[in-house]
Formats: C-alpha cells, sequence, structure tokens
C-alpha cells in the first residue's frame, strides 16, 4: 500500500511562508516515498472561508510546483459524514450539549489555579453534563446557542490506554511511540450549533474516509493529536503516523499568522520571489528523507 499524505489548508487568508514549508515538506516526502499526495480544503467555518482565498491557495500550489490529487476534498461539501461520527459518538452516551458562553465560563472558572488547555483555555466546568435530556433538548429546540462536548473522562475509560507514533519532533524534541494525553483538553467540542463539527472530528474522519497514513503537520498542533488518537479510537478508525515539522517564525520568533496579515506567497509572487528563493527562505532542501513506517 502506498503512503498518502495531505497538505489541508483553510481558506480564510492566503497562505505564507509557513504555509509553503508545510505544503513543500508533504510534497517532498510523498515524492520521495513514491506515495501519494491529496489536497483538502478545510473550509467548515463558512463564514470566514471565502472562494477567493480557495482559489489562491490552487494558485500558491501551482507557482510552488506542487501537483496533488483531483478531484480535492472540501469540507463543507461533506456534513453528513461529520452527522455520522456525532452520531455515533452520541449513540455511545458520549456526547451532551452545552450552553455556558465564552464570557459565563471565564466567569464560572475564574479562579488562579483553574486548569487550562494546551491552547491556554480554561476548561469545561462540566455544568451541563447532568442536565436532563429534556431539558436540554428543550433549550435547543427554543434556539439557544449551544456546544456539543465529548464527555472526556468516559470517553477515555471506554477507550483504554493509546499512544501515537511521532515520526518529527514535538515542540519538546518528543519522537518516537509517545502517550496520547486527551484529557488535557477536558470536555473538548466537537460541535456547534451553527457548525455540526469541529476541527478535532473533521480531520480524523476525512482522514481515514481518504485513507490518509502520514499527518504531515506543524508542532502547533503537536497536542491536538492526542485528542484525534481518542476519536480515532472510539469510532475504530485507522491511526496514521504523525510528523510535526517546526514552525516558520519572524525575526521576534512569533508564529506567522493569516490573522496578524503577515506577507503572503501571492504577495512575495509578484514582488518577484522565485518558488527556489521559497525554498531557501525556509530552510527546505528539495529531497527529504522518507519517514519510517
Amino acid at each position: 500500500m502506498s503512503a498518502v499524505f495531505r497538505f489541508a489548508p483553510s481558506p480564510n487568508g492566503l497562505l505564507h511562508l509557513g504555509h509553503a514549508y508545510s505544503a513543500l515538506l508533504n510534497a517532498d516526502l510523498a515524492a520521495a516515498s513514491q506515495g501519494r499526495l491529496l489536497l483538502r480544503i478545510e473550509d467548515i467555518d463558512t463564514t470566514r472561508c471565502k472562494p477567493e482565498f480557495e482559489q489562491a491557495i490552487h494558485d500558491d500550489l501551482a507557482w510552488l510546483g506542487i501537483d496533488y490529487e483531483r478531484p480535492v476534498r472540501r469540507q463543507s461539501e461533506h456534513f453528513d459524514a461529520y452527522r455520522d461520527a456525532l452520531a455515533r459518538l452520541d449513540a455511545m452516551g458520549l456526547i451532551y450539549p452545552a450552553f455556558l458562553s465564552r464570557a459565563e465560563i471565564r466567569a464560572a472558572t475564574g479562579i488562579p489555579d483553574w486548569p487550562r488547555d494546551p491552547d491556554g483555555a480554561p476548561l469545561y466546568p462540566g455544568v451541563d453534563r447532568d442536565r436532563p435530556r429534556a431539558e436540554a433538548e428543550a433549550r435547543i429546540a427554543a434556539g439557544a446557542p449551544y456546544a456539543l462536548r465529548l464527555r472526556m473522562d468516559e470517553a477515555m475509560r471506554r477507550a483504554g490506554p493509546l499512544t501515537f507514533t511521532e515520526a518529527g519532533a514535538g515542540p519538546a524534541g518528543e519522537h518516537g511511540v509517545l502517550p496520547a494525553r486527551p484529557e488535557l483538553w477536558g470536555d473538548v467540542i466537537l460541535a456547534r450549533k451553527e457548525v455540526p463539527t469541529s476541527y478535532h472530528l473533521s480531520v480524523v474522519v476525512d482522514d481515514a474516509l481518504q485513507g490518509v497514513t502520514h499527518v504531515v503537520r506543524g508542532q502547533d498542533l503537536f497536542q491536538a493529536t492526542s485528542v484525534h488518537r481518542l476519536l480515532q479510537a472510539l469510532l475504530g478508525l485507522p491511526e496514521p503516523l504523525y510528523h510535526h515539522h517546526g514552525l516558520i517564525r519572524d525575526a521576534t520568533g512569533r508564529k506567522l499568522s493569516k490573522s496578524d496579515g503577515d506577507a503572503g506567497l501571492a504577495a512575495l509572487r509578484a514582488a518577484g520571489v522565485t518558488p527556489d528563493e521559497i525554498r531557501q527562505r525556509i530552510g527546505l532542501r528539495r529531497h527529504q528523507p522518507t519517514p519510517s513506517t
């Protein structure tokens, strides 16, 4: 079976040098292993994702010389697949609707020692966990905003101890077979009223449906791997090999970001920068070693 890699950007802004690194690394590793490269458009946020940004992704990848298989999977066209996965978790008794707003969460957890997830957000206090189902359904029917959260403790008991294999390196140099620690995220959100999925849920469903064998992405997603391994175990999905790579940062050490307006690839191209110069800037040689399997 050939290795399957994927580059999976969100069309909510223009690609920058950090995206170029990830896309080129995936392409290089796929070529080195005589594997396949997929492009996936992660556009579940239909408010922020725009057609012009999606077209810019294709333009930037073509300029970089990256080829990928067609058709391209667009997540917004597959909400039914995510609803099905969510329904399976609900049938296991692992999902509950939570109604606290972000402000209410901050107010309920505003004590110095309250635990936070790897992104720095306070863990959900769980005040809705034991709410009667009929009461929760009545609030939903009345139009109340809500998020569907995973009962993390029960999910972990069902799944048992989990590991993942890291072929790259975590932020502290973690490598090899590592323990998964999804409990760090608390009762993580798997869907919202306005969007029937989340990044965590859609990415594991898509990776399984597309036969992805190697997940190559930035170290900023290293901690999320634990949640992904838990969902894979609960849903009976295959476990890919993970390879987290370093991040491209600016002169101050800050990670590049679309939202901060960091120079996009289109602007660099318009300024006369060449694809080879892009490789030089990000320190990526054309040929990369094949990740271990």
